[in-house]
């Protein structure tokens, strides 16, 4: 695959190996170093540190560079657009040699990257595509369009529209749900959105399922900077408009921040009081609070994106666009930003349950057991 924009300038690193071998790596690229060998200088630039799931992401990438001997700039924005483009300035001021970027706002940072393309400075989106701007060399992440057909297929699984295995159980229902999708300002919460709906909106037609506030639409239905108080407030209000004898089954909730909360308002309601059960309500990114809430049976289902396996898709273009290579794709179709389709690698997520969250979450060293206790 060639990449669409540029071939990287290349630094004095040596014929590393790629990201995947961190371990090999850091021994010879620390005596390369000590050297004189020159050094890239890689800004990381990520959104918040608010959520569980990018602290993670910034940790990762960060230890993963250092690894292979770069010396890293890392900032979070706290979900601020201008922020985020100020410091990502200052890191190609700084002389970043290359930029991994997880965007707070997908359309804010056109004109940034520009400076980053006049400098040469190869750019990867990381896990949220960056809209607009031909200065964008590639891009990691999740098969998200997945992500969100996998929480509306436990969702239906989990109030018995769908059985264990998919197929329809017959149920005729109503069963009543309400819907949440993320951030608008976040490309991936549209794409979740999509995934998820093109699983509900047959069961929303035939009237197996029915939303009974109404509230469909992304616009309406979108939570501003994925903000669970925000969600919260909206799921109070929600629950105020059902009548006596109308039952909340399900919510669909697009990551495990506003789950949290959400259930949270259902316990201070009292729905899972007497014969009823706690609404279902799938996660996303396997968050600490949520994997143990799934383990108690509270949040039904969370996906698990393992976020040390996306720091290796990134170091690992990174590295190769600093040595005048091309990374490993295996989409380069799909991504159109509005001024190129951005070569893309994207990884499998998985869905965690009560059943398999130990040999997920616990067998795979994301969390030790005593975490979860």
């Amino acid at each position: 695959m060639t990449l669409v924009r540029r071939t990287a300038r290349t630094v004095g690193l040596g014929a590393l190996a790629v990201a995947v071998g961190l371990a090999g790596c850091a021994g010879a690229d620390s005596e390369a170093a000590s050297e004189g060998e020159e050094v890239a200088r890689v800004g990381v630039a990520m959104p918040t540190q608010q959520l569980e799931r990018w602290a993670k992401d910034g940790a990762n990438v960060t230890a993963q560079l250092e690894a292979l001997g770069h010396h890293v700039m890392v900032d979070y924005a706290d979900d601020d657009p201008q922020l985020q483009a100020d410091q990502i300035r200052q890191m190609v001021e700084a002389g970043a040699d290359a930029l991994v970027v997880g965007a707070v706002d997908a359309s804010a940072l056109t004109a940034v990257l520009a400076e980053a393309g006049a400098a040469d400075v190869p750019v990867v989106a990381y896990d949220r595509l960056i809209l607009d701007s031909p200065d964008v060399d590639y891009y990691a992440t999740f098969d998200n369009e997945r992500v969100g057909i996998q929480q509306a297929t436990s969702l239906l699984q989990g109030i018995g529209v769908l059985d264990e295995t998919g197929r329809e159980t017959g149920a005729e229902g109503p069963f009543f749900i309400e819907i949440f999708a993320g951030s608008p300002d976040d490309n991936n919460a549209t794409v979740f959105y999509a995934g998820a709906m093109s699983v509900l909106q047959p069961y929303l037609d035939s009237g197996v399922v029915e939303v009974v506030s109404g509230e469909t639409e992304f616009d309406v239905v979108a939570t501003p900077a994925w903000d669970g108080e925000t969600a919260a407030a909206r799921m109070s209000a929600l629950i105020q408009t059902y009548d006596a004898d109308q039952q909340l089954h399900g919510v669909l909730s697009p990551n495990d921040g506003i789950a949290q909360a959400l259930i949270g308002v259902f316990a201070t309601a009292g729905l899972d009081a007497g014969d009823r059960a706690l609404p279902v309500v799938p996660g996303q990114d396997a968050d600490l609070a949520s994997a143990k809430s799934v383990a108690a049976g509270e949040q039904y289902t969370t996906i698990f994106k393992d976020t040390r396996q996306l720091a290796e898709v990134a170091v690992s273009a990174v590295h190769q666009m600093l040595n005048g290579g091309d990374p490993e794709t295996n989409d380069v179709t799909t991504y159109d930003n509005g001024r190129l389709i951005v070569p893309a690698y994207l990884l499998t997520p998985q869905l965690v349950t009560q059943d398999n969250y130990h040999h997920l979450l616990i067998e795979s060293g994301y969390y030790e057991a005593g975490d979860l206790a």
